[in-house]
């Protein structure tokens, strides 16, 4: 298996949706796992290969470039304009702010759970980072 390919232009808030507004610190697609840099108070690309980019605290609602306004779904139902295998728990991949699901997870890798397919469409995000690397 691999990432899951968003189409940006499908992606949408659900109606039980929590979420945040922030300035992107670099160039963001909507569906991209992102987090919020404590340093600059910008948010980045999440990504498992990286130090210090091992978080997800929410999924890009829209596409911002540096110093644009990003909406971010921290929590709740989001139509992430991707396939999806229902029951199917995706995560934080090593992909700069890429989701994959858990079979990609490699030796070397945080376990961040960013949420659990409810449809072929809706990603139920409920983060869970535990703090555990891959042995």
């Amino acid at each position: 298996m691999v990432d899951i390919v968003v189409t940006p232009g499908s992606v949408v808030a659900g109606t039980n949706s929590t979420r945040d507004i922030g300035t992107a610190g670099e160039t963001i697609t909507a569906g991209q796992s992102i987090y919020l840099d404590a340093t600059t108070n910008k948010w980045l690309l999440s990504d498992n290969n990286g130090t210090g980019t091992r978080q997800v605290h929410g999924i890009a609602l829209n596409g911002a470039s540096l110093n644009q306004p990003v909406s971010v779904h921290k929590a709740g139902d989001i139509t992430i304009g991707a396939t999806l295998v229902a029951g199917t728990d995706y995560w934080l991949s090593a992909t700069a702010g890429g989701l994959c699901p858990r079979a990609d997870l490699a030796t070397g890798m945080d376990a961040v759970q960013v949420g659990i397919a409810k449809s072929t469409t809706v990603l139920a995000v409920d983060i869970q980072d535990p703090g555990v690397t891959l042995a």
